[in-house]
């Protein structure tokens, strides 16, 4: 790769995300096929659910509209600040989401399982998936940009379903290995959405996943405010962090000796996770995990799973990986 065709390479210090235009959806007539898609579906615009709803009011629900989750406790100061701006924000919306309250101190399991660590934590839903997501008390502005956000990129209006599409493709052009493609189309969305956060997050990760570390660092330090704390940059941040540890860890064909002499010893499967996981192979990584903790769920204080949580961070919730892994886990976990 030459720097004439390197979609990364840029003058100066700022990260280029190229020059080019597109229009997306024109001539599609795709605002033509419905009234509107995002018309309120039938129940309560706001309510609190358990641990025995959590199916149908979030993951059920979310396949109508987005549904944000709001995990609180009565204890909670910042709670009490989030709640009102919150639910308002949610009446604006008019239908086109919905707001769902978990009290954690009454219901532990979800939370603990999703690995919300500290509240309030308020996560997005769409199609039965989480998307997004942000911890504390936010002010009324950001609160109504995130909720305006998550309305469009699930479908709101052509534009939204035109880029949506897009990032698809750029996803598919990158796992086939175009990556020269899939950043020129990352680049394209960005010139249209400059805050949008999983374009931003997939060429950041571009980068990083194609020795160009520190352009991709760079580019995390100099995202826009409004997007900073993203899930998608965070995610980018978290593989950085791994790749780093890996990098100090060592030779792995000692680790898989070590384990075949002692298939219990803890300490060299998790650091063959980690060699895994840097090395593409997810659902590998995440079975050394799922090991560790079928055989020893209090090892390192519950290590294996906080670890696993990490790596679901990192390859976000709608990976493939991801679903499988939080399958297999929550199954350990409820059975």
């Amino acid at each position: 790769m030459t720097s004439n065709d390197n979609p990364f390479a840029a003058g100066g210090n700022a990260p280029a995300y190229g020059s080019q235009t597109v229009e997306f959806g024109a001539g599609t007539g795709a605002g033509d096929q419905a009234a509107n898609p995002l018309a309120p579906a039938g129940g309560a615009l706001i309510k609190e659910t358990s641990t025995a709803e959590f199916q149908n009011d979030v993951i059920a629900e979310s396949r109508n509209q987005p549904v944000l989750i709001d995990f609180w406790a009565p204890w909670c100061g910042p709670c009490k600040q989030l709640t009102p701006v919150l639910e308002a924000a949610v009446r604006k919306a008019g239908g086109k989401v919905k707001l769902v309250k978990m009290n954690i101190d009454e219901h532990p399991a979800i939370p603990g399982q999703m690995g919300i660590q500290s509240i309030p934590a308020v996560l997005a839903f769409v199609d039965g998936q989480p998307v997004d997501g942000f911890m504390g008390a936010q002010p009324e502005s950001q609160v109504q940009a995130f909720i305006e956000k998550l309305i469009k990129t699930s479908g709101g209006g052509a534009q939204g379903a035109a880029i949506a599409e897009a990032l698809e493709q750029a996803a598919q052009a990158a796992a086939a290995g175009d990556i020269n493609g899939a950043a020129q189309i990352y680049a394209m969305v960005l010139q249209q959405e400059p805050e949008n956060a999983a374009a931003y997050g997939a060429m950041a990760g571009l980068m990083a996943d194609h020795g160009q570390e520190d352009r991709a660092r760079q580019m995390l330090d100099q995202a826009p405010e409004a997007m900073r704390e993203a899930p998608e940059l965070q995610a980018v941040r978290t593989r950085l962090e791994l790749a780093d540890k890996v990098a100090q860890i060592g030779d792995p064909a000692a680790l898989e000796a070590r384990l075949a002499d002692d298939p219990g010893d803890h300490d060299a499967r998790f650091d063959l996770a980690q060699i895994l996981n840097a090395r593409g192979d997810r659902d590998g990584a995440a079975e050394q995990l799922l090991e560790i903790m079928k055989a020893d769920r209090e090892w390192r204080e519950d290590g294996a799973r906080l670890e696993l949580l990490k790596f679901f961070e990192a390859w976000g919730q709608t990976d493939p990986a991801t679903v499988r892994a939080r399958r297999k886990l929550s199954t350990m976990l409820f059975r």
